[in-house]
Parts: C-alpha cells; structure tokens; sequence
C-alpha cells in the first residue's frame, strides 16, 4: 500500500480535518541506460571539478547561485531552511473560487487528500460543500520544504490537490504571433464552419480515460520483449572469457536458468566416495614398484581433479 507524503490538516476557516497527502499519478515510464557502444559497459556520471577534473565526494559539493556570469553567492544549508515556510503539513485554504475561473495551464500535478480515523464527518462537510457551491479551494501547501499553490478540487467521493503554477512561471501568449480578429477576417465561409462543426459532432462523445493508453510505450515494450526472446542482449565483456558459462552474454534477465546451468557444471563426485578413492593407493602401496607408484598417483590425481567452477554471470 502507497504511503502518505505527509499527514497533517486541511484548514479552512475554524474546520480543521485531518488528512493524509498521497500521491495520485505513478511512473509508467520505460526507464533506458547508456551503454558505450564499443563495450556495452554502463556509462556513469560523476560530479567533477571543472578546473582539477578530479571526481568531488558529496560532503565536499555546496550550493549556490550564480548571479552573474561565473561568480557565485554561497548558500548554507540554514540559509534554504530559513525561506521556507513555516505551515508544514497543513493544507490552508485562503479563498475560493469559481471550478471553471481556472485556466488548464495552471494545473500542474495532482494528489489525493485521504481524511484520517474519525475524520469523515468533516472531510464529507467539506467535500459535499464545495459540489453545492461549484467553488473550488484555493490552498497554499508545504511538501518537501517548498510552498506550493495549490487547488483543493472535488473529484466523485474524494477531494484531490492539485498543485497549481505561480503566474511568473507561465509564458505570455502574447509572446507569440497568435491569429487574431473575426473568422471572417482569414476568408473562412460561413459553409466551412458549418462543415467543421458537422464534423466536431459526429466526432464527439463521452470521456473514458480507459480508452487511451500511451501506444508508444507498449510498441516499445513489444520491441523490448522481441529482443529478449531473440537472445538480443549484451553485457559488458568479461574478465576472462573462457570462465563464463555458454551463453552468459545473453541469458542476462533469466536468472533461474543461470543458476541451473552453473549448478549442473559444478556437479561433482559425493563427499562419501572421496574416502574409498584416496585409500586404494595407500593399501597397494607396499607391493607396488616406484614406477607403478607414481604413474598410478598420477593418474588418481587426474581423476580426481575437480571441475574448474565458472563464475555467474552478474557477479
């Protein structure tokens, strides 16, 4: 089960409802890793001093701002701890607003306010509240030491947080050359509009979220899947070739079967057995000539030499 990323209070006026702050949207993304080509060894990143090259630890790095062009201002870690706010898990609630007063390039990222053990009662004032009216809240929130805008949104039985962008952080539309004036001024007849809006209606129906998926994520994971049946993986070369089970270069997500084939070439002769092997050659030892000895110590050391163990792939 999903944790909270806090638990603290939706606060509105005197009404304060506990409430837990989950999260609502998940990474389905196809994570990929960069391999250099000429070995198919991972490439890693590492934090490096510009002028030295060396590679810098982490207790050594600081943050700071740049202000003008390489010169910088030093910030200590009580310096950010300072700005930030001093709400911490509480949703407060300064305003409300119209649902619809909010344009959609304010809204940025959603979560889910979860009420807490004998909280019902006022999560469900609220919430059926805010339905009556058609008003939405307008919050400000801390999560993870920063202050976010916030709106506090009903959605079916549950109320949603949706973070909201600060003004500052949207472009001007009037940055750009956007058509402006009538429908007619672009020489567009009253028939092709007609025509348009036909077409807008017979293309109309009901959201379902359920009927879209991300296509180019399960095309690419069909591809993904192909490869490995076809054996289409790599890891870098190893140490020593000759000591790699078969195969070792490919089989690289099927661990089972790895395990079988290095327990099946590690098999060797019971512990049991070893003791009757080792005393033939002590018992006709004095009977025997020294040629006969050595050739027969020989050949016992040969037999008994055990398979040479061959290292996992992965390890």
């Amino acid at each position: 089960m999903a944790r909270p990323i806090w638990t603290g209070t939706l606060s509105f006026g005197l009404l304060n409802v506990p409430v837990s702050l989950m999260a609502a949207e998940r990474s389905v993304d196809l994570h990929f890793r960069m391999l250099d080509s000429r070995s198919n060894a991972p490439v890693r990143y590492e934090r490096v001093n510009a002028e030295t090259g060396e590679e810098v630890p982490w207790k050594e790095i600081v943050k700071a701002f740049e202000y003008k062009k390489d010169s910088y201002v030093v910030l200590k870690p009580e310096d950010i701890k300072s700005a930030a706010s001093k709400g911490r898990e509480v949703v407060e609630v300064q305003t409300f607003v119209d649902a619809d007063a909010i344009g959609p390039e304010y809204f940025e990222k959603p979560y889910v306010l979860v009420p807490g053990k004998k909280a019902e009662k006022g999560y469900v004032l609220f919430r059926e509240t805010l339905m009556r009216t058609g008003k939405i809240g307008i919050a400000r929130v801390v999560i993870r030491t920063r202050e976010y805008l916030s709106a506090v949104i009903p959605k079916g039985n549950a109320l949603m947080l949706v973070l909201l962008r600060y003004p500052q952080e949207l472009v001007d539309i009037s940055d750009y050359r956007i058509p402006e004036g009538a429908a007619s001024r672009y020489r567009i007849s009253p028939k092709e509009m007609q025509m348009a809006e036909q077409l807008i209606d017979s293309m109309s129906g009901d959201w379902k979220p359920g009927d879209y998926r991300d296509e180019f994520r399960d095309r690419l994971r069909k591809i993904i899947q192909k490869r490995l049946k076809s054996k289409g993986m790599v890891t870098p070369p190893p140490a020593d070739e000759a000591e790699m089970p078969e195969n070792a270069t490919t089989n690289v997500v099927d661990f089972m079967a790895l395990l079988q084939q290095s327990l099946a070439s590690k098999k060797r002769t019971p512990a049991k057995q070893a003791p009757k092997k080792a005393a033939r050659p002590a018992a006709t030892r004095k009977s025997a000539s020294a040629p006969t000895k050595k050739k027969t110590t020989a050949q016992k050391a040969t037999k008994r030499t055990p398979t040479r163990r061959r290292p996992l792939a992965g390890t």
